[in-house]
């Protein structure tokens, strides 16, 4: 069985600014595996590269083994169909309702009548917890935490394997992210998703992932959490052992 997604010998360039410097990564299926590192790390842009959003000056981006470094559009959407992202901000669109955001995917890639659609993005609408009265509503009158979570009814949309989800808690008050999490936790056991988390949250870090790849120096060290904090690299020891992490670094050692 091949990794759900592999990133090998990645290389970004912006002009003189080298990026990333020959990254690999792998995530393995059905783990949650989160992704850090400091501002300019290249999050973003590894996030870009593996959606085929970007395409790097070298290396390869596979998706259950499928090569999609070089893919055209065409050849690419069968592949985004079996994935869902839900971005920072939500990205939804002002002008549609919560019900016709989440139908935007759903639409493009599946023959349904009305109805059928209807009931579709219902059900997801549910499943990340949204009421029935948010159903009707543009983004412009939901909250931050309910834009998170119809973002992430979208990228539920297909019934994807694999999910990213791009700073999922950031803007959220502590009890919204630790309730986010747990969401994030029961979809993860109950779809059996494979789930890819950029996060710079310490506390979704430690309640969320089994994996920690963190980017540092243009590549990305990848570990468990018990491990990874013990790697001897000044920005990896300045992160896991600040102030934020003592007591959750306490928690982990102790269990």
């Amino acid at each position: 069985m091949y990794p759900a997604l592999e990133v090998h010998g990645l290389v970004n360039r912006f002009g003189s600014q080298l990026v990333h410097d020959g990254l690999d990564m792998e995530v393995r299926e059905g783990e949650v595996f989160g992704i850090v590192g400091g501002s300019g790390s290249g999050k973003s842009v590894l996030l870009r590269s593996i959606l085929g959003l970007q395409r790097p000056q070298a290396g390869t981006v596979r998706i259950a083994g499928a090569d999609i470094t070089h893919m055209s559009a065409a050849q690419l959407r069968p592949v985004k169909a079996r994935y869902g992202v839900a971005f920072q901000q939500g990205a939804l669109y002002s002008g549609l309702t919560v019900l016709q955001n989440v139908q935007l995917p759903m639409i493009e890639y599946l023959e349904l009548p009305a109805t059928a659609l209807d009931e579709l993005a219902l059900l997801k609408i549910r499943l990340v917890g949204l009421s029935a009265e948010a159903v009707h509503k543009f983004p412009a009158e939901l909250s931050g935490g309910m834009v998170k979570r119809a973002a992430l009814a979208r990228a539920l949309a297909l019934d994807p394997g694999l999910l990213f989800l791009d700073e999922p808690t950031s803007g959220l008050d502590p009890v919204s992210a630790a309730a986010f999490d747990e969401l994030v936790l029961y979809l993860h056991g109950h779809l059996k998703l494979t789930i890819i988390m950029i996060t710079h949250d310490l506390d979704s870090i430690f309640r969320t992932c089994n994996r920690v790849g963190v980017i540092v120096d243009g590549r990305m060290e990848s570990d468990t959490l018990e491990r990874i904090v013990e790697h001897p690299h000044p920005w990896i020891q300045a992160y896991f052992h600040g102030a934020r992490a003592r007591a959750r670094l306490g928690a982990v050692h102790g269990a």
